[in-house]
This record gives structure tokens, sequence and C-alpha cells, in this order.
């Protein structure tokens, strides 16, 4: 059930627990115990909603940062990442394979706050050697969530 349940609310973090309870064949009691351990032992670490920025009036940037760093003695990477992380413009920290060793993803008003962050805090912090950034331009699907869907057309179709 565990694993059935949680591809489910990944897809749809909203479902019921009374949906979910019949779409798995359990007790809703069951399902909400499940859910109850499953973020307990932090498997679900939490729930997001996806927006499109695009379509409101909010100015945001975003930006995917990549960082080589200097990995330190005994920890590795974790301990860089964490100084990263703390930071609360950062959305997300990954350590990545390639050129770069961390991947950060950056959400700021404009485009001169983010080089901001990456001249005045990231490239300051101690085993940073170096990071290229990239700006989204645009997106097109998010988090499995196809954003920019073109309008079908919906006119009859004529044949002679």
């Amino acid at each position: 059930m565990r694993e059935e349940l949680l591809s489910i609310i990944e897809k749809n973090s909203r479902i019921g627990l009374n949906e979910l309870a019949i779409m798995l064949g359990k007790d809703e009691i069951e399902v909400a115990n499940e859910i109850a351990k499953l973020e307990e032992e932090r498997i679900i670490c939490g729930y997001h909603t996806l927006i499109d920025w695009e379509k409101t009036s909010i100015e945001k940037v975003t930006a995917l940062i990549e960082v080589r760093v200097t990995p330190q003695r005994g920890q590795g990477f974790d301990k860089i990442a964490q100084r990263i992380y703390n930071y609360p413009e950062v959305k997300s920290v990954y350590l990545i394979s390639g050129g770069f060793d961390l991947l950060v993803t950056l959400e700021e008003k404009t485009l001169k706050d983010i080089a901001a962050f990456v001249s005045y805090k990231l490239s300051t912090l101690e085993s940073i050697l170096s990071t290229g950034t990239h700006f989204i331009l645009k997106k097109y699907k998010d988090h499995g969530t196809i954003l920019d869907k073109p309008e079908e057309d919906s006119r009859e179709v004529v044949t002679p």
C-alpha cells in the first residue's frame, strides 16, 4: 500500500482520504495512519502548490546556479550544502554529477537580486571554487505538470 499511496499523493496532494481509501481498497483510518507514519518518518517531507507565476502580476526570476566546491575533510559536501540551503532565498540544493558539484535553485524579484546573492553571499563562502548561473526564461513543465499546453482546436472537422 505504501508505494501506491506515495505515487498517488505525489501527483495530487489534495486528494481526499475517502477517495484515497477507495483507490487503495483500504479503510480511511488505515490510510490516515499510514500518511501520519510517512510524515513522522520524513518520507513525506512537505506539501507544495505549483503556481504558474507567469500568469500573475508578481515578478519572479528563477535561476539555476551550478557550484563547484572543495569538499571538507570528513564531511564531504554536506557542510557546505547545509550553509547554502540555510539561506531563505534558496529553494533547493542538489548534489550533482558532472563538472559542478551542487545545483542551487534560487527565486528572487529581479536578475540584480540573484546576481547580488551569488556575488555577495554564495561566492564568498569558504570552499566555493566557482559558480555558473542560468536563468529560467520559460517553464514548459514543472514537477510533472505541463504549464504551456497549447489550446486544442475545438472546431468541428468538415470534410467534403
